[in-house]
């Protein structure tokens, strides 16, 4: 049965238990809801939670682990001589994976029985051109091992998808008839409930955290791995990109992060004074119809998708900056050749990050008592002294806050770096010039077919991992901030 059946299928009986578990917990009071030890809804909810949660949490397991055991299986059976020197195993797995999903859509669509798909043989049958007419493309030609590689790998899949129907079916069965049975007038229902209302909100809590630990493990291992074939020390102290699959990269994040910090600068220094200064006006000086129609204005530039903001820095920003700066320009010298810079993506993306400083600083100084105003101008203060001296000191700490997301926001944006400031991994402290940031090595590291096991495509985790550390390290000064500013007006 396919998942999403299988769990409308669930939704169904999770119902039927709703109105199962209530009609029996009323029948055993002999009518009189009063006996009952919890309302009527409980007694169904219990039953209705019993029969969905253990179920979906099985799917969910089963759904997660399938794969990674049908991979490993499948992996065994294909041996070392098969795989080229060029390529790798998940390239020979994907092109296994493609045959299975050809042979299943042919069976799908009546071209071919059960018994023909495992009797197919490549000695009398071109394979990749059938599989070809019906839109499976494959990398190249069709091996036995491979073709029988792709039979296991789908009778397996079938028989993993059927062995989980019938184990979540049961468990959702058994946990029917359980809690179905459990169900009298004394049963403590409202108190289970709210036990397990309790632990899904706790489980629910927790995602959040057991996320950020399974990204920072995932990058981790694979980081250890990079740091066994190539150096540390030209990673953090090496001053050159210069990533080739010949064995001789040198593979410095120092370029990379000068690129990433002298952008984000840029960023902040138009995103946060412009921002700031919005804010400030929207909250203390605009009237009510001024508000209302200018702050939705001011956030329409957080709906825009990244790669508009991309084409604007290429398209606009950049040849205006070649006209000021560029041969010919305004200023009658050639300090820039190329609509790619630092300054154009810096300028887009602080643009960019207008509406998170606005929004937020805005939500921040609205925050602020009016209590604190009000004592201010009482004691002569004019209001833009109160806002200078009272109101900003007091809405320091959102702000802050405001300004680290702007901060972590620039840091890790792509799509305008890529197309504002271009792809050259170098130290320069000219913002004319082009440059690139860790981001866009990231993503062109791990562009097209990889193996994961070459320097060249494991230094993307290393490259993550710092990123990721960087952002804790302004968190935790954001913090610092914060707090030292408090404790002064708490």
């Amino acid at each position: 049965m396919p998942t999403f059946w299988l769990v409308v299928s669930l939704l169904a009986l999770s119902a039927a238990g709703y109105l199962l578990g209530r009609r029996r917990a009323v029948a055993s009071a002999g009518g009189n809801v009063k006996d009952l030890h919890s309302l009527p809804s409980y007694y169904g909810h219990n039953v209705a939670f019993t029969t969905l949660t253990p179920a979906l949490g099985l799917l969910a397991i089963w759904l997660l682990a399938q794969p990674m055991v049908i991979e490993n299986r499948v992996s065994d059976m294909i041996p070392a001589d098969v795989i080229p020197e060029s390529s790798s195993l998940s390239l020979i797995m994907s092109d296994v994976r493609r045959v299975a999903d050809g042979l299943e859509l042919a069976i799908s669509q009546g071209d071919m029985t059960q018994e023909e798909s495992n009797a197919l043989d490549t000695s009398t049958t071109d394979v990749r051109a059938m599989l070809g007419t019906m839109g499976v493309a494959l990398g190249s030609d069709v091996r036995p091992e491979i073709l029988n590689a792709a039979q296991a790998y789908r009778k397996l899949n079938a028989t993993g998808a059927t062995a989980m129907t019938v184990a979540v079916a049961i468990l959702a069965l058994a946990g029917l008839a359980w809690s179905y049975r459990q169900t009298h007038k004394d049963f403590r229902a409202r108190n289970v409930v709210e036990k397990g209302v309790l632990s899904l909100l706790i489980l629910a809590a927790s995602l959040a955290i057991l996320t950020t630990i399974g990204i920072v493990l995932s990058m981790f291992f694979e980081t250890i791995n990079f740091f066994g074939l190539h150096s540390f020390k030209d990673f953090f102290f090496g001053s050159t990109w210069a990533p080739n699959f010949r064995g001789d990269s040198e593979l410095s994040i120092l370029p990379l992060l000068w690129g990433t910090l002298f952008i984000s600068l840029i960023a902040l220094l138009v995103a946060v004074p412009v921002g700031l200064f919005a804010a400030v006006y929207l909250s203390e000086y605009a009237g009510a119809g001024v508000r209302s129609l200018a702050k939705p204005l001011l956030e329409i530039l957080a709906g825009i998708p990244t790669i508009v903001y991309g084409l604007f820095a290429l398209l606009t920003v950049g040849p205006l900056l070649i006209s000021m700066f560029g041969k010919g320009g305004s200023f009658g010298v050639e300090w820039m050749t190329g609509a790619t810079s630092v300054l154009t993506a810096g300028v887009v993306m602080g643009i960019m990050l207008i509406p998170f400083v606005s929004s937020l600083s805005d939500d921040i100084i609205n925050a602020v008592p009016q209590s604190l105003r009000d004592g201010s101008l009482g004691l002569g203060a004019t209001k833009s002294e109160t806002i200078r001296q009272v109101v900003l000191p007091a809405a320091l700490p959102g702000i802050v806050g405001a300004i680290l997301l702007a901060a972590s926001r620039a840091i890790g944006e792509t799509m305008i770096v890529v197309m504002g400031a271009g792809a050259i991994a170098k130290f320069s402290a000219n913002p004319l010039d082009s440059m690139t940031t860790i981001t866009t090595r990231i993503v062109s590291q791990l562009t097209g077919d990889t193996d994961f096991a070459s320097p060249e495509t494991l230094v993307a985790f290393a490259l993550g991992l710092s990123l990721f550390v960087l952002t804790l390290g302004l968190n935790v000064l954001a913090l610092y901030i914060v707090r030292k500013y408090r404790e002064q007006y708490d």
